[in-house]
């Protein structure tokens, strides 16, 4: 059962092995905080469950893939321990999905911003169509992209991570995603898309699990420290958050 729409959804299917997560909310799949506790949760209970064997990653609807986190949680922060509390949900669900077992495969079918292209980084694999630009607005608001950057720099290099986060307002498209290795690969449709996902997820989900786990330690050799990290990035943007030119930068923003 999903939580009420003003708390977004959040769904998982198990078939064949292959675990799907689907999220949602009104605002453009954004997160508001809950939903980021039930998807880290989430990740670490298909962790542990041996029916599964890969985890595919989707939103709903044929829009937007992740608006990041909820705008009007960001304008109610009023002090610093609400402020990493907030900052936190990317936080944990990037750790979970960096500690989770499982493969886990991206299916992108639309823009994604701030903490979607945190999310996107996180995984493993990611097949998207030409409509996912991406962009990191977090400048333009006043805050910076703390918390995702290790993710994100661990996909497209500090030089890609500084393309995005130095210029909020302009989308990359999803074929520069691709060049800089944020996707593994662009669609003209959803249609096409989920054909070729599906066929590389059933492939991929009747390997040996414990090779496929094996090679997920692999890919995340290095950021053991990230549990530390990621929570004290989640402090320095909740203190950002609260400086007066953020809150200047917010109010424009809303108007």
């Amino acid at each position: 059962m999903g939580t009420s729409r003003e708390n977004g959804s959040l769904y998982t299917a198990i078939e064949n092995g292959i675990a799907t997560i689907e999220f949602g909310h009104p605002a453009s799949n954004s997160f508001v905080s809950e939903l980021l506790d039930r998807l880290a949760k989430e990740f670490q209970k298909l962790s542990d469950q041996d029916a599964v064997n890969l985890i595919i990653l989707k939103s709903e609807g044929d829009r937007a893939f992740c608006a990041g986190a909820s705008f009007d949680e960001l304008v109610a922060i009023s002090n610093r321990e609400e402020g990493k509390i907030f900052f936190s949900g990317f936080a944990n669900v990037i750790n979970a999905m960096r500690t989770c077992t499982k493969v886990i495969i991206g299916r992108v079918q639309g823009k994604a911003v701030g903490g979607g292209v945190g999310l996107i980084s996180a995984c493993d694999y990611c097949f998207a169509t030409e409509t996912a630009a991406v962009r990191l607005s977090e400048l333009a608001v006043g805050i910076a992209p703390l918390v995702i950057s290790p993710a994100v720099e661990r996909k497209i290099g500090k030089a890609g991570f500084a393309e995005l986060a130095l210029d909020p307002t302009d989308w990359k498209n999803a074929y520069w995603a691709k060049e800089k290795g944020l996707y593994s690969q662009v669609f003209e449709s959803m249609k096409s898309l989920d054909k070729e996902l599906f066929f590389f997820a059933e492939k991929l989900a009747s390997y040996n699990p414990e090779a496929l786990s094996e090679i997920k330690k692999v890919l995340w050799e290095g950021t053991a420290h990230w549990d530390k990290l990621l929570l004290d990035r989640a402090e320095a943007s909740g203190a950002l958050a609260l400086s007066p030119n953020t809150k200047k930068a917010l109010e424009k923003f809303k108007k």
